[in-house]
């Protein structure tokens, strides 16, 4: 909670401009006016960390409620339907799990372009297979139960015995693989930035910052320190949430 409400509204109490250039102060050590530095364009470096990781944040955020949506919904339709419908669904995720999501969403980017839209497409491409198996092997246990029959007996329809009666009993599954899915989605997003093949400039994130810091690691080290330090609170912080 503190990570997000520093990221929120740590650039509006700094107050200082993310974005304008200032040679004079570029490269400046932590001080009392810069307390994280500087970077190679005279950028306030904590207004920026924290501004990316906002971005990170927001975009790990959407991409994981694209996920879990998607994923429950398809695992319930495939579990309570069963069948040879059962049986084509998990034949497509089996397909989708067999390609390599870290090949198949540098494709999407390459063709696509760079930009948030895209490089959500990106993420969520194959992310949500597995929350849908999850789901899938849960409600098999549940569409048999009492009170599920009792739905059907009253006329209840299938998609709302799945929503109304089967998921909101794979809540614990759900939650789990929520705060497992943030931060496999930050650090992913982190690894395209730093690539450079996420998001268009000006937007950027922790990713952007630290392939910045990298080549200025070597003279000025803070300038990679800081934005390492805040994606490991970040990720670490989600899983703790998620123990």
């Amino acid at each position: 909670v503190l990570i997000i409400l520093t990221a929120i509204f740590g650039p509006i109490i700094r107050k200082m401009d993310h974005l304008t250039v200032v040679t004079a102060n570029k490269d400046l050590s932590p001080s009392k006016e810069f307390i994280w530095g500087t970077d190679s364009m005279g950028r306030d470096l904590f207004t920026r960390v924290w501004i990316g990781a906002r971005l990170s944040i927001v975009i790990a955020l959407i991409g994981t409620l694209i996920v879990i949506v998607i994923g429950c919904l398809y695992g319930g339709i495939a579990a309570y339907t069963g069948g040879i419908v059962d049986e084509i669904m998990m034949r497509i995720v089996e397909v989708l799990n067999s390609i390599p999501s870290l090949i198949l969403s540098l494709l999407i980017l390459v063709v696509l372009g760079n930009g948030a839209i895209q490089l959500m497409i990106a993420l969520c491409i194959t992310a949500w297979t597995g929350a849908a198996r999850m789901i899938r092997g849960q409600i098999l246990q549940l569409r048999e139960s009492e009170y599920v029959l009792a739905a059907e007996a009253l006329g209840a329809s299938p998609m709302r015995v799945i929503t109304k009666h089967l998921l909101p009993n794979t809540i614990g599954l759900i939650i789990l693989n929520v705060a497992s899915t943030i931060p496999s989605i930050i650090v992913t997003e982190t690894v395209f930035s730093f690539l450079g093949i996420g998001l268009n400039i000006p937007a950027f994130s922790l990713g952007s910052l630290l392939s910045a810091g990298q080549q200025a690691m070597t003279f000025y080290p803070y300038q990679l320190l800081f934005p390492s330090l805040v994606l490991c609170l970040l990720v670490l912080a989600f899983n703790l949430v998620g123990d």
